[in-house]
């Protein structure tokens, strides 16, 4: 399976109309502070498209906030990881939209997104746009400029577990800003544990002879870096990726 890169600069949101059967997902913890700024984003660049939240058990003021913005939270009550959370609000999306496992229209289109990219999500409405098209089954989005960060070794391994499992390179292993097609999306549910989401949900597509693309975009985001902290929770998605590629043998 192939994989492709795109550059391009990204138009304004509001120049570029998109399809009516598009619905976002958006995965967050804790994200009281960048929220309502990512929801209004995305509704500039999705209008009309249902904004679901995947809320893992947060507990600051995201829920509150990203209902004010108009968005259906589903939470998890407590935490049980990025995957399990966002599993349960793609089910939900897909029972509300009649696109259950034998029902509804797979030519619709999933995005896929993290609560803290502010207004950067807007630049989003390319990956739909790619797969909307034709152009591909699933768009990843590269970041344009890395910030933060640790010594790679997580992403390094999620790298080699992807390309190990179904022979597909990657740049961006782990971004967690994707849109898919909702017969892409009905075989990668459910998604791996925790932050093992991405690497399996990519190993999965492609075993399930779906095309996956990354594109490059002007994307923000707030990054760990080499702090006690950072290293902890870059420690935490190496072992989800571990579980994810173990599980995928």
């Amino acid at each position: 399976m192939a994989i492709f890169d795109r550059f391009e600069t990204i138009a304004p949101a509001a120049d570029r109309l998109m399809p009516n059967d598009t619905f976002v997902i958006v995965t967050v913890h804790n994200e009281a502070e960048c929220i309502g700024a990512t929801l209004a984003a995305l509704a500039r660049g999705f209008p009309g498209a249902p904004l679901w939240v995947a809320d893992d058990g947060s507990t600051d003021a995201t829920a509150e906030i990203a209902r004010a913005g108009g968005a259906r939270v589903v939470a998890s009550g407590r935490v049980i990881g990025k995957g399990g959370a966002a599993t349960l609000a793609a089910h939900e999306a897909l029972e509300s939209r009649g696109a259950g496992a034998d029902g509804g229209d797979a030519r619709a289109v999933c995005l896929l997104c993290d609560g803290d990219l502010g207004g950067s999500a807007a630049a989003l409405v390319s990956l739909a746009e790619a797969v909307h098209s034709g152009e591909t089954d699933m768009a990843v989005a590269m970041f344009a400029k890395r910030v933060g960060g640790g010594l790679g070794l997580a992403v390094s391994f999620a790298r080699w577990a992807i390309r190990r499992r179904c022979g597909l390179g990657t740049r961006a292993p782990i971004s967690g800003q994707r849109a898919l097609r909702v017969g892409v999306l009905r075989d990668v549910l459910p998604f791996a544990h925790g932050f093992g989401m991405e690497v399996g949900m990519t190993i999965d597509a492609v075993r399930a002879g779906h095309s996956v693309s990354e594109i490059e975009l002007e994307l923000t985001h707030r990054a760990t870096g080499r702090t006690p902290a950072g290293f902890a929770h870059r420690a935490h998605q190496l072992i989800d990726f571990i579980r994810a590629y173990l599980a995928r043998r």
